[in-house]
């Protein structure tokens, strides 16, 4: 049996997206990455790019706030003609990724890469959790060779996306610290390869 769902969190420079979508087609499923920004972004009225950054940086929404409002959201509980306030406005923003991740997963058949698509997932059936990183140097290593950055660019970079990272899953599903046992199989690539993690996650996928 395989599960019909598999979400991939990752850290920067681990390896986490070739490893999704190189398993997404041994499993025959659809790799969903930025789909999800397209889809909320259609279900807002607003340009992917929007949501994009409202994802990354909780600070934009103060920037782009009159472009969403010419626009707005709704929510459930929102009405038509109801002028939503700033804070009601990135709850709304936040909601809604939320429940795009929901529905791509109830669809099924997918490999959901980012969004911290497991958390919210927690519980469902057929769908396996995977969670890849690597240490911190093997991070800023790997991202100068691939970016052909200096050492100190590539640790700014790295270190800037880990506190993203933990500021998007306070921000979005009140985690506070992530734990190994929010996820159903980790993969460390400080030694694993991507062909060699690709089979892990695929066994699992079909262990479930």
């Amino acid at each position: 049996m395989t599960c019909t769902v598999v979400t991939v969190s990752r850290s920067l420079a681990a390896g986490g997206e070739e490893i999704g979508f190189t398993a997404a087609m041994e499993l025959g499923l659809r790799y969903a990455d930025e789909e999800i920004i397209v889809r909320a972004a259609e279900a807002a009225g607003v340009s992917p790019q929007t949501v994009a950054e409202i994802e990354r940086t909780p600070g934009i929404l103060g920037r782009v706030l009159d472009a969403m409002l010419t626009t707005p959201l709704y929510p459930e509980g929102w009405t038509a003609g109801y002028a939503p306030s700033l804070s009601e406005t990135k709850a709304g923003y936040e909601d809604l990724i939320r429940r795009v991740v929901r529905q791509t997963a109830a669809e099924g058949g997918v490999v959901i890469v980012a969004h911290a698509a497991g958390v919210p997932l927690t519980g469902t059936g057929g769908v396996l959790r995977a969670f890849v990183t690597a240490s911190r140097e093997t991070r800023i290593a790997r991202l100068g060779r691939e970016t052909q950055i200096e050492p100190p660019a590539a640790r700014k970079t790295v270190d800037e996306s880990d506190r993203q990272r933990r500021e998007y899953l306070r921000r979005f599903y009140d985690v506070r610290k992530e734990l190994p046992t929010h996820y159903d199989l980790v993969l460390n690539t400080d030694v694993l390869t991507v062909s060699a993690a690709v089979p892990l996650l695929v066994g699992a996928a079909k262990s479930i």
